[in-house]
């Protein structure tokens, strides 16, 4: 990855920030995520977290408890990072090195690889975690995105 691709996860993510995260967003978000994983007929398990407590899982036909692992690992970096596992792993990338070759973390314990997205919210940061684990990592990284642009633009539609 180049510093340019890191930048433009930067951006996104900056992007992504929502006005507010209730359960009830929780529950949309989720099911959004399993309407767009079924569409494609995608094999992903889905984690909706606010800080510690999981508010929405999901695991389609296709997915397994390695799924759930590999949930688990990505969302731990977006935890001790506060960013997308994509970004953190983007960012050693574009050093020329790994994560897991870099980061003195226990690879049995994180992650760096895409589809762990945080759930910022305007005034508060971060707050929690959206995953999805599955799909080649750009994939579940590109569905998370799309899945948070909905909803982004669900607020808006909200407010008319």
């Amino acid at each position: 990855m180049s510093s340019s691709e890191v930048r433009e996860l930067e951006a996104q993510e900056a992007r992504l920030t929502l006005p507010r995260f209730t359960y009830e967003d929780a529950w949309t978000l989720g099911t959004l995520l399993v309407s767009l994983a079924r569409e494609r007929r995608a094999p992903v398990a889905i984690d909706v977290r606010r800080g510690a407590q999981q508010l929405f899982h999901c695991a389609l036909p296709g997915s397994s408890a390695d799924n759930d692992a590999w949930i688990d690992r990505k969302r731990r970096v977006v935890e001790r990072y506060g960013e997308s596992s994509f970004l953190v792993g983007a960012r050693f990338r574009a050093k020329g090195t790994t994560f897991e070759a870099s980061s003195r973390l226990d690879p049995d314990r994180y992650a760096a690889h895409g589809g762990s997205f945080p759930i910022g919210v305007d005034g508060a940061g971060v707050i929690g975690s959206v995953t999805v684990s599955g799909l080649p990592q750009a994939e579940d990284h590109a569905l998370v995105v799309e899945a948070l642009e909905r909803l982004l633009s669900s607020y808006g539609a909200d407010a008319g």
